[in-house]
């Protein structure tokens, strides 16, 4: 057994970067800008680059030597912007470079013929590029060319540290764009994500400045709280009805738990919440309505909880049983002479396990993260309502923490479930 878990946990290596990179690529790249989502829509681009630089936002996203800067966004010009000799256009900057930086710009020009300089602001030093005077076109027929120009700033950048001078000729500018050089080509927002992962940073929250770790283990307590009494509540219920359908299978007993079973399924999860709040706690005043002051506040919620799942996982689990009632195996052991309870509990139970123990399995992973709805409708402290909170106000580092880790929790409930089997069931080995 000990070197199947080895060879499964050397497997889960990759599955598990693998999560981690599908985490990074939906909250850095395919989900937007987490600043513009933080900061809102009217936020500065001072405000913005700040916000970048804090949460490592500034930097390539998986590796490169050049990334771009809001203190020149890209500016594209559809219709062109017409310059006529003698003309001085300089970059237009929302605020100053930083100092003792490289930076890297470039500018696509469309013009028949004319004559340019480039001039250096004061305090920036010329890296690359052609400073002196620039020829472009001459044929008669318009062209289109990017010049670029790679410079250093000095202890005090200038508002222009380049400028265009048109000394000859018209020209259309189409398209500008400034660049930072950073110091290595692997410092991207990729390294800086693992890093963080390696020292056990999750980040930063944005609403509230604390540790995205702290506030998990803080809210991990109230949300086991209420889902493990829910998750082992409703399994041996479940499974303790779904035996006595077996047992009193296709008699009044079974189509009486079958029909509740239905009815349970039929009824939405908000109803039962909005059904118990109003009812059994403010009509009857039997449970407290708000609250997570003593385990009275987690009756009404826990009792919802089995309630609401119930009648799905009495399908479940009756479904199971009765598949195996019907084989060959059984009808030996009636033939045997042993009795019905004999039956149901020495042998169809065990056979059935193995499906019971995956889908039981695979729900241990979400009792990590609450219930969304219970806790919220209820005032629990836990992961579900922090959850939520930090999807609405767009605390993207809260987000992540949350689904990094439910989906590391999955991973290893896979490997706990493939464990469970060989417990259960002697005949599978695990190889």
């Amino acid at each position: 057994m000990m070197r199947y878990i080895i060879r499964r946990v050397l497997f889960m290596i990759p599955v598990v970067l693998g999560v981690i990179m599908i985490t990074f690529l939906l909250f850095n790249v395919v989900g937007g800008s987490p600043a513009a989502m933080a900061l809102g829509k009217n936020a500065s681009p001072r405000a913005l680059e700040e916000f970048d630089e804090q949460q490592g936002m500034n930097k390539p996203v998986l590796w490169g030597w050049w990334t771009p800067t809001r203190a020149c966004p890209d500016a594209v010009f559809p219709e062109g912007l017409p310059l006529a000799a003698p003309a001085l256009y300089p970059p237009p900057l929302v605020f100053s470079l930083r100092p003792d930086t490289v930076y890297r710009f470039r500018c696509r020009i469309s013009t028949a013929s004319a004559v340019m300089s480039w001039r250096p602001g004061v305090d920036v030093t010329p890296l690359t590029g052609d400073y002196a005077g620039i020829r472009l076109g001459g044929s008669g027929a318009s062209v289109s060319r990017v010049v670029e120009f790679v410079f250093r700033t000095g202890s005090h950048p200038p508002a222009a540290p380049v400028s265009l001078s048109l000394d000859r000729g018209a020209c259309r500018i189409d398209r500008v764009d400034l660049r930072r050089r950073m110091p290595h080509w692997t410092d991207s927002q990729l390294a800086c994500f693992f890093g963080r992962l390696a020292k056990g940073d999750l980040g930063t929250s944005l609403a509230t400045h604390e540790k995205v770790t702290a506030m998990l283990r803080r809210g991990v307590g109230p949300s086991l709280a209420l889902t493990v009494p829910i998750f082992t509540g409703g399994l041996v219920l479940s499974v303790g009805l779904a035996l006595a359908c077996a047992y009193w299978r296709n008699r009044w007993v079974d189509r009486v738990l079958v029909l509740v079973a239905v009815a349970l399924m039929s009824v939405n999860y908000l109803v039962w919440i909005i059904f118990g709040q109003f009812f059994l706690a403010y009509k009857l005043g039997w449970f407290p309505i708000w609250g997570f002051e003593s385990w009275r506040y987690l009756l009404l919620p826990v009792l919802i909880g089995i309630t609401s799942g119930l009648g799905a996982n009495l399908r479940f689990y009756r479904t199971v049983l009765l598949d195996d009632l019907y084989k060959d195996y059984v009808r030996t052991a009636y033939a045997k002479g042993l009795g019905p309870v004999a039956v149901l509990f020495r042998h169809v139970l065990p056979n059935a396990m193995i499906p019971i123990v995956t889908h039981t399995a695979l729900a241990l992973p979400f009792l990590y993260t609450g219930s969304l709805l219970l806790e919220s409708f209820f005032g629990i402290p836990g992961l579900g309502g922090l959850s939520v909170n930090a999807v609405n106000s767009s605390d993207v580092d809260v987000v992540r923490g949350v689904v990094l880790v439910g989906s590391l929790l999955y991973v290893v409930a896979s490997l706990a479930t493939d464990l469970c089997y060989a417990l259960v069931d002697p005949r599978v080995k695990l190889r």
